[in-house]
């Protein structure tokens, strides 16, 4: 068995640029000494100890955390028996395009890479000027390995918290509330999943996460007496079906992958800052994650009608609202109307949950997919995971003979080696069939849409449709989310509430009034032009409008300006924002810039400078609170005027509140 330290070389970006500096050392004794990777204009830098495989980081030379780093494979040499044999020093500029933009388009970072070479195994060390990452690489031969266990132990100083999304169970649908908790006082035994935001007693930031996950689990943490250190799921072994979305593992094999001797191992993804701007500026997890070969010029990103959270709720109309052909035709003809790309038929359109091939009778997929086309609209289908593994080739080419144009995927639960590897079938075969994909129920982000660019977004976070259960997606809640869990990837949040209130507690008895829960008329907490802003600040390519089409049309011009702003981004800016407090930024589309801007406190007076818009003269729109939203959350005003980029606009956000601007250029 082997404890040993590893490297992944070479970027996996077809793209990139890549400008390189050659310092090669070949010395015996360097087991003895530290790695230093530092730039005197980078607050970062971080030292790492092959002795003790000890990496440590330090922000303005002061040190945030440290980590003792290993890989243990079965029947291999341990660790600290292997020498090492050499260490390269590069500087490299790496040039990124994405063809699915979530907030650039194309972004250029210069870094310094240290590549501590152990004969079959290689650690690579990475420092950015905003993070630090690293990764192990194995070179072992055309066989297969069983990795045993992937050791990190993080130790952060003194007086550090954590907002620990603290799971119950290694099998979940990573839909955690961010419990702020010093990390000394974990209890031991407690664990959550990533991705998650340490912060030191001087204010500097530590987010985490994982990237270019492929074939090996995710990772959790586990406190451990103040330390926390890495935790995965087993490879299954005996599986045990207990209904049509859930499995038991009863038991699992002894190690945590078993894979080819020959590969990289997930990076480990470090953003380090003491401005909260930073932490909605960064693409931490894209950046390091493999390339595709298929730029997949034929997805379609846009915005979505959805069904299941308004609970076909559709009134005013001639038919009986429900699932059938009748409604669905409603919602495309609602689709059509404000140009939304597509609509979902989420679960209850088969004839069971678990025969995904067969629409009840009361649905008609050819009508409706006929119907569609003509005006425009596509169909998304929404299953569970278990019926579409038993056969992923057949039922999605099924589903392209219809006509279909996408897939739901729902209930996934789970982040062992098993289902990463199911996340990536279902990529490559849906692309195949030109489908795009919606993971819900899902595990976050990890790199794979970086291949496989027809994944358009994820849950793995607590979204809106908590409403119809629960009082916890506070406005609080919703200006967390950007912080942390977007880091990540695509937020599939399902924004677009029209039932906006607040919510308020009566001391004595805890009762709610104003929002209250509904599972079958949802309403949302903020104020609607809060919720408005969602559509420019959270990010996710397929981005669905959750209410009924019924009271869409009864609102005109709020859903005329919501169908116009884009789900794909060229440039972001970061103008203000203040972790669990509020947030503005800027984005452009092509020609199209939108400002968008949420509090979550009783007031927030923001002032907008335009200093980032080209020279000219442009049109600008904007939604804001309404001078009543403080009572009736559902009051906003609409205003226009001119603006250059030497303008400045005073904003008010009141309770709970947002603004969303349209900035377009005169001619």
């Amino acid at each position: 068995m082997l404890y040993y330290i590893f490297k992944t070389f070479g970027l996996l970006f077809a793209q990139n640029t890549l400008l390189t500096i050659f310092l090669c050392y070949s010395l015996s004794n360097y087991a003895q000494q530290k790695i230093v990777l530092q730039d005197n204009s980078n607050p970062i830098h971080l030292d790492f100890e092959p002795k003790n495989s000890l990496l440590q980081v330090f922000y303005k030379k002061e040190l945030v955390f440290n980590t003792q780093i290993g890989l243990l494979i079965d029947g291999e040499m341990p660790f600290k028996e292997t020498t090492l044999k050499k260490i390269v020093k590069n500087t490299l500029t790496q040039i990124t395009t994405f063809s699915v933009p979530t907030k650039y388009r194309k972004q250029s970072e210069t870094y310094k890479v240290a590549e501590l070479d152990y004969g079959a195994y290689v650690l690579e060390l990475r420092l950015y000027p905003k993070k630090v990452a690293y990764r192990f690489r194995i070179s072992m031969g055309n066989r297969k390995v069983k990795v045993l266990n992937e050791q990190m132990d993080m130790d952060f100083v003194a007086g550090s918290q954590v907002e620990f999304p603290e799971e119950e169970s290694i099998y979940s649908h990573y839909e955690r509330y961010y419990k702020t908790s010093a990390i000394k006082s974990l209890k031991t035994g407690s664990f959550c999943s990533l991705p998650v935001l340490f912060t030191s007693q001087k204010g500097v930031h530590v987010w985490f996460s994982e990237a270019d996950l492929y074939d090996y689990p995710g990772m959790f943490l586990k406190a451990d007496n103040g330390i926390l250190k890495s935790m995965f799921a087993k490879v299954p072994l005996l599986i045990m079906d207990k209904n049509d979305r859930d499995e038991e593992i009863q038991t699992t094999h002894s190690y945590i992958a078993e894979t080819s001797g020959n590969r990289s191992l997930p990076w480990r993804v470090f953003v380090l800052t003491n401005d909260d701007k930073d932490l909605l500026s960064q693409m931490p997890i894209l950046e390091l994650s493999r390339e595709g070969t298929d730029h997949m010029d034929w997805v379609r990103p846009g915005k979505v009608a959805w069904d299941w959270y308004n609970a076909n709720n559709v009134y005013g109309v001639d038919f009986k609202s429900g699932i059938n052909t009748e409604t669905y035709k409603h919602y495309i003809d609602f689709a059509s109307k404000y140009q939304l790309e597509y609509i979902i038929l989420d679960e209850g359109w088969s004839k069971t949950t678990t025969e995904i091939d067969i629409p009840i009778a009361e649905v008609d997929i050819k009508e409706l997919v006929s119907y569609a086309d003509k005006k425009g609209v596509g169909l998304i289908l929404w299953m569970l995971w278990k019926p579409l593994s038993k056969d992923i080739d057949g039922l999605l080419s099924l589903y392209k003979k219809w006509g279909i144009k996408g897939v739901k995927v729902d209930f996934m639960q789970r982040s062992d080696q098993k289902m990463v590897n199911f996340y990536e079938n279902v990529a490559k075969v849906a692309a195949k069939n030109k489908l795009i994909v919606d993971f819900h129920g899902a595990f976050k982000p990890s790199g794979l849409r970086r291949a496989y660019p027809n994944i358009l977004s994820y849950e793995g976070l607590k979204g809106a449709e908590n409403n119809k259960w629960s009082l916890e997606v506070s406005p609080k809640h919703n200006l967390t989310l950007p912080f942390i869990r977007m880091l990540a990837g695509p937020m599939d949040y399902t924004p677009g509430s029209l039932r906006n209130a607040h919510l308020v507690k009566n001391k004595n008895k805890g009762s709610k009034n104003n929002f209250h829960i509904s599972f079958y008329r949802p309403m949302a907490q903020g104020t609607r032009a809060h919720q408005l802003a969602m559509y420019v600040v959270y990010e996710s390519p397929l981005q669905m409008l959750c209410d009924s089409p019924t009271h869409y049309l009864k609102e005109p011009t709020i859903t005329n300006f919501i169908s116009k702003i884009p789900t794909i981004w060229d440039e972001t800016h970061v103008l203000e924002a203040k972790f669990k407090s509020y947030l503005v930024v800027a984005k452009r589309h092509g020609d199209l810039w939108y400002v968008g801007g949420m509090s979550a406190l009783e007031q927030k007076t923001v002032t907008i400078d335009f200093s980032f818009l080209p020279k000219g003269t442009y049109s600008l729109e904007m939604i804001q609170d309404g001078v009543n939203s403080n009572s009736y959350a559902e009051d906003y005003k609409k205003l226009t005027r001119e603006i250059n980029n030497e303008s400045k606009i005073l904003v008010i956000m009141n309770r709970d509140g947002g603004f969303v601007m349209a900035i377009t250029k005169k001619q």
